[in-house]
């Protein structure tokens, strides 16, 4: 998979955030892919509402809140900034949670840009359009990075179904690493609090969506 250099491996951590900052966005956005990138290269775990084209849950609050239906959009209740576009969020996240500069391959300005447009190209528009589903009263967990394709499709089918969920950054080296150094294959993991569910492995969280949430 084609990916921005960021999204196997932590690194320039910085201090860690005290509350769970908020990002509205949607999988096949480039443009959210990156702040992703930047998340798991930061280990910043945070809180995500999909927010698919035709959305109803999650869409609606963002343009109330900013005045736009722009997306990535960050909220930080610890600086109590929020932000639209992409090279902006980066540059907060690194400032306030890493070493103050964004790694090369994420400021390299429209060459970053193409490559996570390229990164897309792979899905088909997957992750981008919501689809009816049963709204979950407590946000679902998610352990995985960026990078992992098992991860990527538990987070396309989430962001369809638009069910908000807390990325837990399990990449090599970040907070959550013990689920991956030595068991690649149990990423992602999938804790849902609604049923007291836990699930390991892209085909279960993927059958286990279905089931529960997904509507005809």
């Amino acid at each position: 998979m084609l990916r921005l250099g960021s999204g196997a491996r932590t690194g320039r951590i910085g201090p860690r955030p005290a509350q769970t900052l908020i990002l509205y966005e949607f999988e096949g956005c480039p443009f959210c892919r990156k702040v992703r990138e930047a998340l798991t290269h930061l280990a910043v775990d945070v809180m995500v509402r999909p927010c698919p084209k035709g959305g109803q849950r999650f869409r609606p609050g963002v343009i109330e809140q900013g005045g736009k239906a722009q997306f990535p959009y960050l909220i930080d209740p610890n600086t109590g900034d929020a932000l639209y576009e992409s090279n902006r969020i980066i540059r907060h996240l690194y400032e306030h949670y890493g070493t103050g500069r964004p790694s090369l391959l994420l400021s390299m300005g429209p060459l970053t840009d193409t490559l996570a447009q390229l990164a897309t190209i792979p899905r088909l528009g997957l992750g981008v359009r919501a689809q009816a589903s049963s709204p979950a009263e407590q946000p679902l967990e998610l352990s995985g990075y960026e990078a992992s394709p098992g991860t990527r499709r538990v987070r396309e089918r989430l962001c369809c179904l638009e069910l908000p969920y807390r990325m837990l950054q399990a990449a090599p080296g970040g907070n959550h690493a013990a689920i991956s150094e030595n068991n690649d294959a149990a990423v992602p993991e999938l804790f849902d609090p609604n049923t007291g569910t836990r699930i390991r492995g892209t085909r279960a969280a993927l059958a286990h969506l279905e089931h529960v949430y997904a509507r005809a």
